[in-house]
């Protein structure tokens, strides 16, 4: 058997890995193709080429890179042509996804076509649902309200879950369904030792696997206040949310002067990373790996996060956050002329209330950045209740029966 995977994004590399293992273990003789990142490549999946081009968002942002997408988009569809899978499969990254669909279509390509993460229809031109439901024949959802926006248009649509509830080695209470379950005093306490104060982490020191760089000769003292920066997996993303993230922390820093950043990223992106952050004046450790990342989050007191699906991962680990996220100003204009969701975290949108904080387009700024962090590093409480309310929230996406991998490998070989 023959599937193809189209992978745009890191987000998506890493659901994409993971249905590989699933359908693997049911039906090992499978063999895979396609585009994919670096976490499937470490499963053993043979990209038909680098996604990292692939990899922007915006409207201007996307444009310079427009004749390398369009080849690409060639490579893929000659490519498919050549291999003639038994079911192509493509995972979220919607907007280059949807040309490929269409030119398949155009083409009367029969072989049937799953797509794994809906287009966001609820939070912006729904009239995308229509026009995709004639593009595929599954959809695979990782939210229990999306299926109707498409079922109404004849499309069949299976809630498989969302990846977060999935980390299983490091999160096996998620397994149990146990997500809800917050800290306990004790648990609270722990994650904020010594007020605040926190040892640090071994685990960094060598006994998983990292790659970092670390701009002091000695490791920081143990009363390190251990900070975690997401400034996103994309170019695009780094070169707008960086420099906002160092001067919020250098803020930051003017209260609490021993500061220690631990800095989870793609291994694509690491160095771009380091340019930014290199004069900071602040020991800081860039980590890859997905394990490290989990590691990180869990150690970490508090964490600043470009906008994404990271927030639910932190929330899993339950580590105190915020989100931020902009693009250039013309983009900015648009974005919020066309998207109508009062917010952009998908756990605040899940409550209907703010309780992870955003600064988005024009409120994505290092003042208001630095000191919204400043008061959560300040106030125990206030981090306790963060993690109780988005545990509640996690709980709503985890399907009833099975795990998402296992229940979206039973939908790609059933439909095969």
């Amino acid at each position: 058997m023959k599937i193809y995977l189209i992978v745009g994004e890191p987000s998506g590399d890493i659901l994409a890995s993971r249905l590989i293992n699933a359908i693997r273990a049911k039906r090992p003789e499978t063999e895979f193709f396609g585009i994919g990142g670096e976490t499937m490549r470490a499963e053993g999946f043979r990209s038909l080429f680098d996604i990292k081009c692939l990899s922007v968002m915006g409207v201007m942002e996307v444009i310079p890179r427009l004749p390398v997408i369009l080849r690409r988009k060639k490579e893929i569809l000659a490519d498919i042509e050549k291999i003639r899978p038994d079911v192509i499969v493509s995972v979220d990254s919607w907007g280059f996804v949807n040309s490929i669909l269409k030119k398949l279509k155009r083409q009367g390509c029969t072989i049937p076509k799953i797509h794994y993460v809906a287009p966001q229809v609820w939070a912006w031109k729904k009239g995308r649902a229509k026009k995709a439901s004639k593009l595929m024949n599954h959809l695979m959802t990782l939210l229990p309200y999306e299926p109707p926006y498409f079922e109404k248009y004849g499309l069949a649509c299976t809630f498989v879950g969302h990846p977060v509830v999935e980390n299983t080695a490091t999160f096996p209470e998620v397994l149990e369904g146990n997500i809800v379950a917050s800290r306990t005093s004790a648990s609270v306490s722990h994650h904020h030792e010594n007020d605040h104060h926190r040892a640090f982490p071994e685990a960094l020191e060598g006994n998983i696997p990292v790659a970092s760089r670390l701009r002091e000769p000695q490791p920081p003292s143990a009363t390190a206040r251990i900070l975690c920066v997401l400034p996103g997996s994309r170019h695009s993303e780094v070169s707008k949310l960086a420099p906002v993230f160092v001067e919020s922390i250098k803020q930051i820093q003017k209260k609490i002067p021993n500061l220690f950043l631990l800095i989870p990223s793609v291994e694509t992106m690491k160095d771009e990373i380091d340019k930014h952050f290199r004069n900071i004046g602040i020991p800081y450790r860039i980590i890859t790996g997905q394990n490290a990342r989990y590691e990180a989050f869990r150690m970490s007191e508090f964490a600043i996060a470009t906008s994404g699906t990271v927030s639910l991962e932190l929330a899993v680990c339950r580590t105190p956050h915020l989100i931020a996220y902009t693009f250039n100003w013309l983009t900015n204009r648009i974005v919020k002329l066309l998207v109508k969701t009062k917010y952009a975290n998908l756990i605040n949108i899940l409550a209907d209330r703010a309780i992870i904080p955003e600064f988005v387009l024009r409120r994505c700024r290092a003042d208001l950045i630095a000191s919204e962090a400043l008061d959560f590093l300040q106030n125990k409480e206030k981090c306790a209740s963060q993690i109780e309310q988005a545990g509640e929230q996690l709980a709503k996406l985890k399907p009833a029966d099975k795990l998402p991998s296992e229940k979206a490998s039973e939908v790609v070989l059933g439909i095969v």
